[in-house]
């Protein structure tokens, strides 16, 4: 079976964007599944695959996209490339400017202010307003892998991932990188960059910080180029079978090294990149073979209403997932948010605190699938 548009793309595609907004909407966040968090530090649960996950498939959808003009530099893809990562910034921007002003409302209602002033305060208090983040990742990382694919020779892109990497590594190990405490080289830079203010403090850095940006730039391209091989090869099994020993290769790598270079996704640590890319490359092979080579296709229709429109639907459950938050609801004498409402009131007392939890999250993803459904269904596809 010979194809040049694979289907196991969008549905792997899908199924992480999916699982993104499960892990990040639980009922309540002390009521959590083991494998639905994050490790605390080293280590790695299924979670931490999540994000990693789409980045590489943004590294192949970035190869795929400059595939059309020819990796050729022009005033027109420059615009193009700045245009879209400043978008993707700003709506970043724009999620968390969304949770701080529904906050900052909810906090002035005790406040002896009118309507207009209460809003005028709670839209301009930027004082805690987190600068990075992920869809914040998510530009300058493709920004910047775009513009290393029009400007270096494709053939020095593996030489270059492997000396970031190796770069990183000696910034953590002689920076103190591998440690959570104030001494990190990470925490001291995004503190001294973004300010406490302005971060989602996790061990003293931003998880999504400034100098571990530097790795996930290495980490797209590493799906850049395994963009190239499915590109390169037009047999399906043979994209699979180089797919599966460029994954494999990558994660024997990153566990082998991980003895000296710990696995930890807040530092997003080079065997963290190692292993989750070559994962994901195994993840897509096995698609491939079930789904574009052997055509077993019903299963995964569910997925493609998130892939096709990934972004749109992330920041449409982001949105959301902020107005369930901090709307509230007067319940006799007390109050509470929607989310609290749906959780604590009506599904907790029927299944119990952990089976709530998780059922509240299911419940959030089958709303944000029903509206990518009907976009799919009509074939509308908003691009980011």
């Amino acid at each position: 079976m010979k194809t040049s548009r694979l289907l196991s793309l969008d549905v792997l595609r899908g199924i992480t964007i999916a699982g993104m907004i499960l892990v990040n909407n639980p009922g309540s966040w002390g009521s959590m599944y083991a494998p639905l968090q994050h490790a605390v530090w080293h280590g790695l649960t299924p979670t931490d695959l999540i994000f990693p996950f789409f980045m590489y498939i943004m590294g192949i959808s970035t190869y795929i996209s400059l595939c059309k003009y020819h990796f050729a530099y022009s005033p027109s893809t420059l615009g193009k490339i700045v245009r879209r990562t400043c978008l993707i910034f700003l709506i970043g921007l724009g999620l968390s400017w969304l949770s701080v002003s529904f906050a900052t409302w909810h906090n002035l209602a005790a406040a002896d202010l009118g309507g207009w002033e209460r809003l005028g305060q709670s839209v301009s208090n930027l004082a805690h307003l987190r600068i990075l983040g992920v869809m914040q990742r998510l530009a300058l990382t493709y920004g910047a892998a775009s513009l290393i694919a029009l400007w270096v020779r494709h053939r020095y892109i593996p030489c270059l991932i492997i000396g970031i990497l190796l770069g990183y590594f000696f910034l953590l190990f002689f920076g103190h990188g591998f440690d959570a405490d104030s001494h990190n080289i990470l925490a001291i830079v995004d503190q001294k960059i973004l300010g406490p203010d302005h971060m989602f403090v996790e061990f003293g850095l931003d998880p999504e910080g400034v100098l571990s940006t530097l790795p996930s730039v290495a980490h797209v391209l590493i799906g850049f180029c395994c963009g190239k091989v499915l590109m390169d090869l037009k047999d399906n099994t043979q994209r699979m079978l180089r797919l599966f020993l460029i994954g494999a290769f990558l994660a024997f790598t990153g566990y082998l090294l991980s003895y000296g270079c710990p696995v930890n996704k807040k530092i997003w640590s080079p065997t963290y990149v190692l292993i989750t890319c070559g994962m994901a490359s195994t993840l897509l092979a096995v698609w491939i073979w079930i789904i574009d080579v052997k055509g077993k296709q019903t299963w995964c229709r569910p997925f493609e209403a998130f892939g096709v429109n990934p972004l749109f639907i992330y920041v449409f459950a982001g949105v959301l997932a902020t107005m369930l938050q901090s709307t509230y609801l007067r319940i006799g004498d007390t109050s509470c948010s929607v989310t609290d409402c749906i959780y604590a009131r009506w599904l907790e007392p029927l299944l119990g605190s952990y089976p709530a939890s998780f059922v509240y999250a299911l419940l959030f993803v089958s709303v944000t699938w029903l509206v990518g459904y009907i976009l799919y269904r009509k074939r509308i596809y908003i691009k980011i």
